[in-house]
């Protein structure tokens, strides 16, 4: 008995050997590939190890290699490479991607590459030679190879051809690494690998490979038949808007009507953060103009964007639809040929002039094609205002010469147009922040007392990144400043409305905000949870900073009374439609958000990735943990499963209406089929 086990132990072990032996290529790309899957979650993570999407990332890597097997031996090498250089392709282009939006990358948003050119800078500032590592993956593959060749390997593996059961061998592997993985896996898993929208947890459970393959998929299905999905689409479509529940919160309430037929000026203020509106330095604020207007009119202060990958456009086409932002890619370039029901479609409805004013080419994010699409009537871009390249502060004109140069167009339109409604889109404050011959000097120097009680000036923010989102949002604050100054001594806007809003936050990492607030001047190290002095900075932490100003103004003394005060309830972007449209007599029907003032405490905000926040909670959809928002509060697991699942079917429908284009006649349909219903 022992000599037989001695037999088989000498035996697989032989084997073992043979199998390296002649399989050292091979071997050398499996290893190359999987420790680029490890080290991209590493990098995106935190956490390089996870055995189930390790499993899904080698059982991919296999069923690709495999078919090397099926080749001559010698041209073995150029397929595996081949493979390689996709991988690292892959890593690379999605811990750059994470890196920069928190999510990872979609062949979806191939045709929003063209908007790169603009935001090169904000991209090239947060990387770092690691983010390229993956590139020596193929090289140290290629040194092998002429290694190997040089050993006359190839002629060896050559006269000892297994390569049909290296094949199914190697296939039979990737078979057990794809059981480990989809055997561990929750419906929920499942479900969000079919829908895809959630790509961070995607990514996340599944690996890297998979992820992409499944996105590849997901984008082109589509394509291949315009009546992929569509009538599962308009079911979802049709139930969720002839629900009973989706009209609770549409009656009149004591802002109805208010503003109806006066003048509407929106302005999108580039990067501006709730958090800025608390700071000051040296007894001077950084946002003196925003915490003016939050005084003096409707200050909304728990105010969320609701982006994805579209940023800026994302937000102007959630605010002005009420809809979310597509599942990939960007609707401003993917879907902007849809028919979408818009606040400025609405108000030419009711006899209002539409037009929309910014100092960046029209080019950008599609925008000579999108605005017309969306409602507006005019356009004033780039080449509607002078200007010479000392006056460009980053993606376009300084917001102090914009402003300054955009009051007669506002001032002709007010006198020749009204009523009207217009959008003014600035973009000095976008990143990167790294403009300071440009911005307005400001002081960020800190006097701290030590523990010996000597008194001595650090400037310790200078120069980084939230030191440099400083200075920058303190500059774009005194440019609003002065527009503000020019529409008070102006002759106009007696009648007109204003709506301030922060289109989306800075893209700092927490480590980057962690550092304004745990920085420890005095050493030169941040705080520990230790230090009496440390303040929380969580992930959750971070999400909750990232709401922005919300607020409605007006120069007229009369109209600032009705509107003076700060509204508390939770509020997302989507709900800036149904509140405004209240205030000036309309209503959209497929609105995704409610009237704030009629929803109050009860309102949820749904983010592109599945998160959502109430006034009780912020829920992350990638790994189902929760924050409570109120001192000892104990929540029922059912309050945050609920809201997950209303947060899901809204993204799903949102989704649908873009990518079926549904409102253009499925959306008229169901409307007189309701008329029916209730006549």
């Amino acid at each position: 008995m022992k000599k037989n086990k001695s037999n088989i132990f000498v035996n697989i072990k032989h084997r073992f050997v043979n199998y390296f032996l002649t399989n050292k290529l091979f071997i050398s790309y499996v290893l190359l590939a999987l420790t680029g899957t490890i080290l991209a979650r590493g990098f995106s993570f935190g956490h390089a190890i996870y055995l189930k999407a390790q499993a899904t990332d080698l059982a991919m890597i296999l069923i690709i290699g495999s078919f090397a097997y099926l080749m001559k031996p010698k041209n073995r090498f150029k397929y595996l490479l081949f493979w390689l250089v996709v991988f690292s392709s892959i890593e690379t282009i999605n811990v750059i991607y994470y890196k920069f939006f928190t999510s990872f990358a979609s062949f979806g948003e191939l045709a929003t590459l063209g908007q790169t050119e603009t935001v090169v800078g904000s991209i090239f500032e947060k990387l770092r030679f690691l983010n390229f590592i993956y590139v020596f993956i193929p090289i140290i593959f290629i040194y092998l190879y002429f290694k190997m060749n040089r050993t006359a390997y190839f002629v060896f593996v050559e006269k000892i051809n297994k390569a049909k059961r290296c094949f199914f061998g190697t296939l039979l592997g990737a078979f057990i690494c794809l059981v480990f993985s989809f055997a561990t896996a929750t419906k929920t898993d499942y479900s969000r690998l079919v829908k895809q929208w959630n790509r961070v947890y995607v990514a996340d459970r599944f690996g890297f490979i998979l992820y992409q393959f499944n996105d590849l998929f997901q984008t082109l299905s589509p394509k291949f038949s315009s009546l992929f999905g569509y009538d599962d689409a308009l079911k979802k479509f049709e139930k969720f808007f002839t629900k009973e529940e989706i009209n609770e919160y549409t009656q009149d309430n004591q802002y109805t009507n208010i503003f109806k037929g006066k003048n509407i000026i929106f302005v999108h203020m580039e990067s501006i953060q709730s958090f800025l509106m608390d700071l000051e330095f040296n007894g001077e604020e950084v946002v003196p103009t925003v915490n003016k207007l939050a005084k003096e009119g409707m200050y909304f202060n728990n105010f969320y964007p609701q982006i994805s990958t579209g940023t800026s456009s994302d937000t102007e086409f959630t605010l002005l639809s009420s809809l979310l932002p597509a599942a990939s890619g960007t609707v401003f370039v993917s879907y902007y040929n849809r028919e979408y029901y818009t606040i400025p479609k609405y108000l030419k409805e009711l006899g209002y002039t539409t037009y929309s004013i910014h100092g960046n080419h029209a080019s950008m994010w599609n925008r000579s094609k999108v605005h017309p699409r969306l409602g507006y009537d005019n356009m004033y871009f780039e080449e509607s205002f002078e200007y010479t390249e000392d006056d460009v502060i980053n993606l376009g004109i300084n917001d102090s010469l914009f402003f300054k140069e955009a009051m007669p167009i506002l001032e002709k339109i007010e006198k020749e147009q009204s009523p009207y409604m217009g959008t003014i889109i600035t973009l000095s404050n976008h990143s990167p922040f790294i403009y300071k011959d440009k911005y307005a000097p400001y002081d960020l120097s800190t006097t701290i007392t030590d523990e010996n009680g000597k008194t001595y000036t650090t400037n310790y923010l200078d120069g980084t990144p939230v030191g440099n989102y400083i200075v920058s949002s303190h500059s774009a604050d005194l440019s609003l400043g002065e527009f503000i100054d020019y529409v008070n001594e102006s002759d106009c806007f007696d009648d007109t409305i204003f709506v301030f809003y922060g289109d989306h936050d800075a893209r700092l990492s927490r480590s980057e905000i962690n550092y304004l607030y745990n920085y420890d001047p005095s050493t030169g190290n941040l705080y520990s949870e230790k230090d009496d002095e440390y303040t929380s900075y969580d992930m959750f932490d971070h999400e909750l900073n990232k709401k922005t100003p919300l607020i409605i103004w007006s120069k007229n003394k009369a109209v600032r009374e009705k509107l003076h005060k700060t509204v508390t309830y939770t509020m997302g972007m989507y709900d800036v439609m149904p509140t405004i449209g209240n205030m000036f007599g309309f209503k959209n029907p497929f609105a995704l958000g409610h009237d704030i003032f009629n929803i109050k405490n009860n309102n949820i905000v749904v983010f592109p990735n599945g998160n959502y926040v109430t006034n009780e909670v912020y829920y992350s959809n990638s790994n189902g943990k929760y924050k409570t928002l109120k001192t000892n509060a104990v929540l029922d697991e059912n309050y945050v499963k609920s809201r997950a699942e209303y947060a899901e079917e809204r993204l799903e429908v949102s989704n649908a209406i873009i990518v079926h284009n549904l409102l253009k006649n499925d959306g008229k349909n169901l409307l007189k089929k309701i008329e029916n219903e209730g006549a």
